[in-house]
């Protein structure tokens, strides 16, 4: 029964607002300290000491995490982003030297626990996810148009041009730096238009389709992914509200209750003593 009451308290506190402040702190801290330790010049002055709070936020990080499995137990496992947290303190606590000497970049990884310490980024991330079949479909669209069009290039621009448009792979790669309108026009289409002066009736729809037109799909798919998630988030908080609401009054018309079963026995307790007289 005290453990019980022990966990129960201790969850409370874990789950609390000013908690919740003070790990986001701590991971926004510990960003900059990664950050700075990426410097040579501030390791040679303040290495000691950057190296030092550094541990003693991972310390908190593990303390927090051994918590939470204490009072959630097997649940801690059926929670998503508890994992997440684990995987990422856990990479965190590899020796980043010998042949784990490659996992020291990934310490920054304990920056992302941000998302999962704020709700709204969570909701983001959730939506996102939800938007994933949708997305694949709009992909394989656009590898479909890739194809087509780098086929099509290399059979009108290979002879002419077969540093960009060689091969397949060639032409695959010059089409997506012209979808993301990295130095397409004097970089690529103007020198082809050079030779081939009709070649802007291939390049223009190009990327009309592949860059502002699979652009907005992908876009709305994230957009409507997230407005449903929200849709479905107010309608859970709305069930709460009408719930505690209806508790409320069936609260309150059992009070009512009471109270007028109190007021008719003083009445007949009075009646009683009246009588007797």
């Amino acid at each position: 029964m005290n453990t019980s009451k022990a966990s129960g308290s201790l969850a409370q506190w874990i789950e609390s607002q000013g908690f919740q402040y003070f790990i986001t702190a701590l991971i926004v801290i510990n960003a900059v300290i990664l950050g700075l330790q990426t410097s040579p010049d501030i390791m040679q002055s303040y290495g000691t000491l950057l190296t030092a709070i550094d541990m003693a936020i991972l310390s908190v990080f593990v303390i927090e995490l051994l918590l939470r499995l204490f009072v959630y137990r097997i649940n801690f496992f059926k929670d998503p982003w508890s994992i997440f947290d684990f995987i990422v303190v856990t990479i965190a606590l590899i020796p980043a030297s010998g042949p784990f000497s490659v996992l020291r970049a990934f310490r920054v990884l304990r920056v992302l626990r941000l998302i999962s310490v704020s709700k709204s980024m969570r909701t983001v991330i959730s939506a996102l996810l939800q938007s994933l079949p949708g997305l694949a479909s709009i992909v394989m669209l656009l590898l479909l148009i890739f194809y087509v069009a780098a086929v099509m290039a290399t059979t009108l621009f290979s002879a002419t041009f077969p540093q960009w448009f060689g091969s397949i792979g060639d032409s695959l790669y010059s089409l997506f730096q012209i979808m993301t309108l990295e130095s397409w026009s004097m970089g690529i289409v103007r020198p082809v238009m050079e030779q081939h002066p009709a070649a802007w009736a291939f390049f223009v729809p190009f990327i009309l389709l592949a860059t502002f037109t699979m652009l907005n799909l992908f876009i709305a798919v994230v957009v409507n992914a997230m407005q449903t998630k929200h849709e479905m988030e107010q309608g859970v908080s709305d069930r709460e509200a009408l719930a505690e609401a209806h508790d409320e009054r069936e609260a309150m018309h059992d009070e009512i209750v009471q109270l007028r079963r109190e007021i008719r026995a003083l009445s007949e307790s009075i009646q009683a003593q009246k009588n007797t007289k």
